[in-house]
């Protein structure tokens, strides 16, 4: 396994230039607030137009559609857990969502994926918990997989960046 497939930028997930980005969604996946909105208001509304077409998605699980406006071709959409404590087995559906979204990237032979910190912002999954499990589930992926060649954790500010570099740390 090579740790040297991983990357960790600071920026914005709508810019990057991967085959597949992950989108943070609801489970409607009709758009909403932060990264789930900022990726449908720069695919523009046939983003829409397709999820519309999904029925909706279920926490752990993930869909794909394409990335039109966006620079990257995909997108795979994912429900994360909302945060209550940890005690409603919200680990192992975070760990869900990025077994999911890997497996999918594994059935369309994908070369670059990009993840956001899934279920962190409105959801309130614990940061560095959620690092952990997120570099936890690349690694054991990656181990038994090699269609990937760049998995890049996108952080939206420093303190998420340092987060992910602690968790990288961590778990190899």
């Amino acid at each position: 396994m090579d740790k040297n497939k991983i990357s960790i930028v600071l920026g914005d997930i709508t810019k990057q230039n991967v085959d597949a980005i992950v989108n943070a969604a609801n489970s409607s996946l009709l758009g909403g607030s932060g990264v789930d909105g900022a990726i449908h208001r720069a695919a523009g509304p046939e983003l829409l137009a397709e999820c519309c077409r999904l029925g909706g998605c279920k926490t752990g699980e993930a869909k794909i559609t394409k990335g039109y406006n966006l620079p990257a071709k995909w997108v795979i959409h994912t429900v994360g857990p909302v945060w209550n404590g940890g005690n409603y087995g919200e680990a192992e559906l975070l760990a869900s969502c990025y077994r999911s979204c890997l497996a999918i990237s594994a059935e369309k032979n994908l070369k670059s994926l990009a993840f956001p910190a899934i279920s962190t912002g409105v959801y309130n999954y614990p940061m560095l918990d959620a690092a952990k499990i997120a570099v936890t589930e690349v690694r054991k992926f990656l181990e038994k997989n090699s269609s990937l060649s760049t998995i890049v954790f996108v952080c939206f500010n420093e303190k998420i960046y340092d987060i992910y570099r602690q968790a990288i740390a961590n778990v190899f």
